[in-house]
């Protein structure tokens, strides 16, 4: 038997390389919201999101090490992972863009515990800030679910190999 490595080996591959191949992956899109520590409204475009655990209710999502919101998100106690719909492609858009005002002319609520929630999402999840994990160029951000809302029969945004699409049965 041969023993496990001490660590992984180098990798054979570019990033453009690795980058391809995980756009083969089909996502869902979100937009997660937070307060800045002066209140006012941040949010940006990830499709980095996965549920973790159903007891008690865990999701997480990743940023960046270098997004001009990490501090935001990592000194807030709470933020919101609403997940978009097929319609709201233009808002993906506009919050992974970065010299705009992104909240400017969107339609939002607050949620329970202050994190704006956009309308029309397909489902949130008002998240408490649990757990942050640093892992190579980001942050995983464990939320602890304390309130998500769905609409039934309502088409996601999907994200796959650089390009939106919605849901289309078999």
């Amino acid at each position: 038997m041969t023993p496990a490595p001490a660590q992984a080996r180098t990798p054979t591959f570019s990033s453009l390389e690795f980058r391809a191949a995980l756009g083969m992956f089909a996502t869902g899109v979100t937009i997660v919201t937070a307060r800045g520590p002066d209140g006012a409204p941040v949010g940006l475009t990830a499709n980095s999101f996965n549920s973790v655990s159903l007891t008690p209710p865990l999701v997480l999502w990743s940023l960046s090490r270098r997004a001009g919101s990490m501090a935001a998100f990592s000194a807030g106690s709470h933020y919101a992972i609403n997940i978009l719909a097929a319609d709201q492609h233009a808002l993906a858009e506009r919050f992974a863009s970065k010299a705009v005002d992104r909240f400017a002319g969107v339609a939002w609520h607050e949620g329970t515990a202050g994190a704006p929630v956009i309308d029309g999402a397909v489902a949130v999840f008002e998240c408490f800030n649990r757990s942050r994990y640093d892992e190579g160029d980001h942050v995983i951000f464990v939320g602890e679910v304390e309130r998500c809302a769905h609409r039934a029969g309502a088409q996601p945004l999907i994200f796959h190999g650089g390009r939106y699409y919605t849901e289309l049965p078999l």
